[in-house]
């Protein structure tokens, strides 16, 4: 009887300890969710939604190291200063992937993988960009957000569309002081 009474005790305990813990990685959640909504709020441009998702105190880390963090209000300027130089921009749902894991030091954390594509105005070309962004929760506030992707050939055609204007800026100049000679 003793035997019996310890085993359904046993039983109990391990059951009841199971019960409790927290599933460490899913891709179902509140947080999944919200950043869901950083993502579409970052698509459509609508930066006062998107902010209301971080912390006030939250560090963003796009492509930076702790050291040059930003804000989440500098983070929003960035993203209105890149939105301007291009005709649209988001990401291939399709390509869009997310999960959330409970680290062994119990933080919450969503990691989000895309493709990003966007149409640059200046040459109408599109770019496609994989993109990995995981961002760090407590109480349903994002505190920290790490981003990775490579923006190299954006830059390269930036630099050297720069380059082809300065070019024709200076063909032009020597057009004109050629011509003033003519004249005097």
């Amino acid at each position: 009887m003793k035997k019996i009474f310890l085993l359904g005790f046993a039983i109990v305990l391990i059951t009841s300890c199971e019960s409790n813990v927290k599933e460490r990685y899913t891709q179902q959640s509140p947080e999944i969710e919200t950043y869901k909504k950083v993502i579409s709020d970052y698509e459509n441009q609508n930066w006062e939604a998107l902010a209301s998702h971080y912390a006030d105190t939250a560090k963003v880390l796009n492509n930076v190291t702790e050291d040059d963090a930003t804000s989440v209000s500098e983070m929003i300027t960035i993203n209105k200063e890149d939105a301007s130089i291009f005709n649209s921009w988001g990401f291939i749902d399709k390509e869009s992937e997310y999960e959330m894991v409970i680290t062994d030091e119990n933080q919450t954390w969503v990691n989000f993988w895309s493709v990003w594509e966007g149409t640059l105005k200046e040459n109408n070309k599109t770019y496609t960009i994989p993109a990995h962004i995981t961002a760090r929760f407590v109480d349903g506030k994002i505190v920290r957000e790490l981003g990775y992707w490579d923006i190299s050939k954006i830059v390269a055609d930036m630099m050297q569309l720069k380059e082809k204007a300065n070019q024709e800026a200076m063909k032009d100049s020597t057009i004109d002081a050629k011509t003033s000679m003519k004249e005097e």
